[in-house]
C-alpha cells in the first residue's frame, strides 16, 4: 500500500496497533494456560524451550515477538510467566512498531 501512494505513517500506526492486539491475545492465553496447566511440563518443546528463554532473558525478549513462528511462542511464554502487563505491551509494540516501520521505509 506504501508503493502506491497511501500515507506510510499511518499505515504504519494502524499495522503496529492492530498487531500488537493481536500479539497480546496470545500473551492472555499465556496467562490462561498457566492458570490451567500450571505445570511447565504439559507443554510442548517449543513452548518449554521459550518459558526458558524468557525466564532466563528477561522481559526484553519479548521485544522480538514480530519475528515469524518464534514470535507467537515467546509472547505466550511472556504471558505464561505473568510478566507486567503493561511493560510487556510496550516492549511488544516497540518491535512491531521497528519492523513496520523498516518495511515502509524499504518501499518508499
Amino acid at each position: 500500500m506504501v508503493s502506491v501512494g497511501h500515507q506510510a505513517e499511518l499505515l504504519v500506526i494502524v499495522a503496529t496497533i492492530g498487531n500488537t492486539l493481536g500479539t497480546m491475545t496470545t500473551w492472555g492465553l499465556g496467562v490462561l494456560a498457566a492458570k490451567k496447566m500450571p505445570v511447565a511440563e504439559l507443554l510442548s518443546e517449543e513452548r518449554q524451550k521459550a518459558l526458558e528463554v524468557v525466564r532466563k532473558r528477561g522481559i526484553w525478549t519479548l521485544f522480538f515477538t514480530w519475528l515469524p513462528i518464534v514470535g507467537d511462542v515467546l509472547c505466550f511464554a511472556g504471558g505464561w510467566l505473568r510478566l507486567p502487563f503493561f511493560q510487556a505491551c510496550s516492549i511488544i509494540l516497540l518491535g512491531k512498531f521497528g519492523r513496520y516501520a523498516v518495511i515502509a521505509w524499504i518501499f518508499t
